[in-house]
């Protein structure tokens, strides 16, 4: 799964938990006990998956930082070969565009 997508299925994710979290609170008042209860329980899990998706998007930036850091180094390390490498990926693109 690439980061884009795993950006997109976190923003979904918020908005579904979002939508939910405001359902529970209009509806909680509406029901008996037992959906208040529910809606409790729901309202808990809604909390902690928010409190997963923070630490999930937490740890995606920490490892893109990192491996922009690396790249970072690769670059300056062995400027020539980056320079080669983004030639010849620039070559391709362009042979396969040209082909359409």
């Amino acid at each position: 799964m690439t980061t884009v997508h795993r950006e997109k299925l976190l923003s979904d994710l918020k908005v579904v938990v979002a939508d939910a979290d405001e359902l529970v609170k209009i509806t909680a008042g509406q029901a008996g006990k037992e959906a208040g209860d529910i809606a409790a329980r729901m309202q808990n899990r809604m909390s902690r998956l928010q409190d997963d998706m923070a630490h999930m998007q937490e740890v995606a930036v920490t490892k893109a930082k990192a491996v922009a850091q690396d790249a970072d180094g690769y670059v300056h390390a062995n400027p020539w070969k980056a320079i080669g490498i983004a030639a010849g990926v620039g070559m391709l693109i362009g042979l396969l565009a040209g082909r359409r």
